[in-house]
């Protein structure tokens, strides 16, 4: 497994990180068109065993059912890597972040810093019917020792010698205009470890709601997460991320 900053050709990395996004993508997909068609043979089996009107009304509970924004997705993971922090801080602030490695993994275009936001991926679906731009702002505190905020540092069972973060990387994306999530990333020096080996406790903050029908693609992104980061250089050491209203 290579380090993010060890590795001897970053080109190749970001390529083996693509290929795994595009296989998750095109699992991801299949997911949704399963979805579509149960909800469509649901909706004909409802109206050759009834009236129009009581399968127009079933029709109805699925939509609701399947895109009511009722849920929001909260967790946090920790990760360990042979890097150094500082290639570390490098790696997360620039516009290829390890966290949004199936968002830009996957883009049509990752457009470099501009109009005051660091990277800009743009996506296309539907045979390119629609659009869509996901906006990435990063910002890097080196000094601070403490979260004022309460986000961060939650994963459990983690007192492992390492001490208090050398930096704090805050992740926020924009979903064309809209806050789409956000990532709250601790870096530390592994106390534990060799010279040169980082943790990072990446809290995922949750900044909007969704659907029920968001639920099977967060558990195919789940499905290849560990090889998306291993990759990238990175051991998932602990992760706990669930669902909550």
């Amino acid at each position: 497994m290579h380090s993010p900053s060890t590795s001897p050709d970053a080109d190749a990395r970001r390529s083996d990180v693509r290929s795994i996004a595009k296989r998750y993508h095109r699992v991801e997909r299949a997911v949704g068109w399963l979805l579509a068609l149960a909800a469509a043979g649901t909706f004909l089996l409802a109206f050759a065993l009834a009236d129009l009107v009581p399968a127009l009304a079933l029709a109805a509970a699925i939509v609701v059912a399947f895109r009511a924004p009722v849920l929001r997705r909260r967790g946090a993971t920790r990760l360990r890597t042979d890097a150094a922090p500082e290639a570390v801080i490098e790696a997360f602030t620039s516009a290829t972040p390890p966290v949004l490695a199936f968002q830009w993994g996957t883009a049509d275009e990752v457009r470099p810093a501009s109009d005051g936001v660091d990277a800009t991926y743009e996506h296309s679906a539907l045979l390119g019917l629609r659009t869509y731009s996901l906006a990435v702002e990063t910002e890097v505190d080196e000094t601070r020792e403490a979260d004022e905020t309460g986000e961060g540092d939650a994963v459990a069972g983690a007192d492992d010698g390492t001490g208090s973060p050398v930096a704090r990387v805050r992740i926020e994306g924009t979903l064309d205009g809209r806050p789409w999530g956000a990532y709250s990333v601790a870096v530390r020096r592994a106390g534990d470890g060799e010279p040169g080996e980082t943790v990072l406790d990446v809290e995922l903050l949750p900044r909007r709601r969704f659907g029920l029908r968001s639920v099977p693609q967060a558990l195919v992104t789940d499905a290849y997460y560990v090889d998306v980061f291993a990759a990238q250089g990175y051991e998932i050491v602990d992760r706990d991320v669930s669902f909550g209203v």
